[in-house]
């Protein structure tokens, strides 16, 4: 059994919503949360005192790449490194996201299944890390987005059902589907419809039938609202939003992850950052359908959760924080956007009763920061206590950091 931990002092932000409670207790035993009181009481335990920080649930970032470097063109860098070599440098973004305090991500397609070989070392305990849900490989047609960084190409329903089946064989947690054209692929385009709705239906039931849940590449509107037909569980980008399409989103749960930063990282670094000429010119392009999507789905109530497409052209791994501004920038408040990367993040993965908010019996993910990121968002840099799984990882075991 480990050692009965109590953080007291700190002003507690709960992760629903709900304004900060000062002077809470928060209660870790045996890598959970065992008691949260906000009534005075002092339990028995090794106390550590919080007294003027702020204490959050750990961050969730629904959308990373974690084969993908963040660098100016990083599906080139993935293309000459060694598979060891992406396997060591996904260790090395693991660690540099989780002392970020981002304590849970998502990886949505990567490189010959390096992320899982990762995910299970860090569930093992052999090394630090984020809890990782991964999907192996995202399942796209045949010369559609992703083939060549992150794809399995399927043509028709009996195809991509054996594609979604080779994932969940390698111990994929969730099913990636590309349903539109992106980005970073040459040669396609954002407002492309690709896996049709008969694929994503025969994919969408594999993966139920297996109990996982399903994300979407969706940036066209056709290609979005076939997806949300088909049963998928989140549209990530969601980039050409009808007033329809959020009617729908909302009426049947779907959740929305925007990953504002990735095209505004490669638009603002443009060609003189070295990206390659067609993203520059994709992201352009999206850029204000891309907002104008996110305060329409925000204004109709869908559910958006946080996530950030990691690894993306000079859209590092680690924080979360330039996501969130952007949310903020677009209409959230900051409680709105924490909430985002906390309780709707772990619902959207299926975690909503593991991480994401402070009760009893929840995972110890827990994030100490300087400031009130209620107030100011950027508080959430000034970091100064992570644990995930109740385990250290920024701030001495006794006391958190200071600068």
């Amino acid at each position: 059994m480990t050692e009965r931990l109590v953080l007291r002092g700190a002003a507690l932000i709960d992760g629903t919503g709900t304004p900060p409670v000062d002077g809470a207790t928060v209660v870790v035993e045996d890598g959970r949360i065992a008691e949260v009181l906000t009534n005075g009481r002092a339990p028995s335990g090794r106390t550590i005192d919080l007294g003027g920080l702020t204490l959050l649930p750990g961050l969730v970032n629904c959308h990373v790449h974690l084969c993908l470097s963040g660098s100016a063109d990083p599906v080139t860098s993935m293309a000459g490194e060694s598979l060891a070599g992406t396997v060591i440098h996904e260790v090395l973004r693991a660690r540099q996201t989780v002392e970020a305090g981002v304590t849970t991500v998502r990886d949505l397609g990567g490189r010959d299944y390096a992320e899982l070989t990762v995910r299970d070392a860090i569930r093992q305990g052999l090394i630090p890390g984020p809890r990782v849900l991964a999907a192996g490989r995202g399942i796209c047609m045949t010369g559609g987005h992703g083939w060549q960084m992150i794809g399995r190409e399927a043509d028709g329903p009996d195809d991509v059902r054996r594609a979604v089946r080779e994932q969940l064989k390698a111990g994929a947690d969730v099913i990636k589907l590309i349903a539109t054209g992106g980005v970073m692929t040459p040669g396609v385009e954002p407002g492309s419809p690709q896996l049709t709705r008969d694929e994503m239906r025969a994919a969408i039931e594999e993966a139920r039938k297996a109990g996982r849940r399903t994300a979407a590449h969706a940036m066209a509107a056709t290609g979005i609202s076939d997806a949300i037909a088909a049963g998928i569980t989140s549209i990530e980008h969601g980039v050409f939003l009808t007033d329809e399409i959020v009617a729908h989103m909302r009426r049947d749960g779907t959740y929305l992850v925007p990953t504002l930063n990735a095209p505004v990282a490669i638009a603002s670094g443009g060609l003189a950052a070295g990206i390659p000429a067609f993203m520059v010119r994709k992201s352009e392009e999206v850029l204000a359908s891309h907002v104008a999507s996110f305060q329409l789905a925000h204004r109709a109530g869908v559910r958006i959760a946080a996530g950030a497409d990691s690894g993306t052209p000079l859209n590092p791994h680690g924080s979360l924080l330039p996501e969130l501004e952007l949310m903020v920038k677009y209409g959230m408040s900051p409680l709105q956007a924490i909430r985002s990367a906390t309780t709707v993040a772990a619902e959207c993965l299926g975690l909503g009763a593991v991480t994401g908010r402070f009760a009893p019996g929840y995972a110890a993910d827990l994030v100490a920061v300087a400031g009130d990121p209620a107030e100011r968002l950027q508080a959430l840099a000034d970091l100064r206590l992570v644990l995930a799984g109740g385990r250290w990882i920024v701030g001495e075991e006794g006391a958190p950091a200071r600068t």
